[in-house]
């Protein structure tokens, strides 16, 4: 904000840009005539030690390892403060194994999830097969299981989804006065 103040200072008053942004003129000289803060200065010793310790592990630490060399290295600093100065500071770890920097999985398209689909249900795949052929494989089996007779109505194996029977009740008394129910 002090900078942007900074670069303005010249067309305008400083106290018309901090109104303009909501901001207090006070605050803005007190940063502007005032001595850098400690953490500041703790910031920048702390930066270059891991400048330090980035080098001299061949740049391929990224903030985790390098707060733990840190830490052997006698450093009591936190983590996220580490990997807040090397974020700041563009400092990051090696790529691995060459792959490209991915800060999110892509989602997997149409074909991909429907090649997956046969791998679970141990569809074989031919060659020059695609989805197309997948799917009408996937919508004929799904018709087939539902023209099957299965006897009725499908059940769950618990007791209370089953309705009473002359086993359990001895016979079938009126609505109600089954004791289990």
């Amino acid at each position: 904000m002090s900078a942007f103040v900074d670069e303005r200072r010249s067309d305008f008053a400083v106290e018309l840009i901090c109104r303009t942004l909501d901001v207090s003129a006070s605050a803005y000289f007190e940063r502007h005539g005032a001595q850098r803060s400690q953490r500041a200065i703790d910031d920048e010793r702390l930066l270059e030690r891991i400048r330090e310790v980035h080098a001299a592990n061949y740049h391929a630490y990224g903030y985790r390892r390098t707060w733990k060399a840190l830490r052997r290295a006698g450093e009591q600093v936190g983590r996220g403060r580490v990997q807040r100065l090397m974020r700041r500071e563009g400092i990051q770890g090696a790529k691995r194994r060459g792959k490209p920097w991915r800060t999110t999985a892509p989602d997997a398209g149409p074909d991909e999830a429907v090649e997956r689909a046969a791998t679970l249900t141990n569809f074989d795949l031919k060659e020059g097969e695609g989805p197309d052929e997948v799917i009408d494989f996937f919508r004929r089996a799904s018709d087939a299981f539902r023209a099957l007779d299965l006897g009725g109505d499908v059940r769950h194996s618990e007791r209370d989804a089953s309705p009473p029977t002359e086993a359990r009740c001895g016979r079938l008394p009126p609505a109600g006065s089954c004791s289990h129910l």
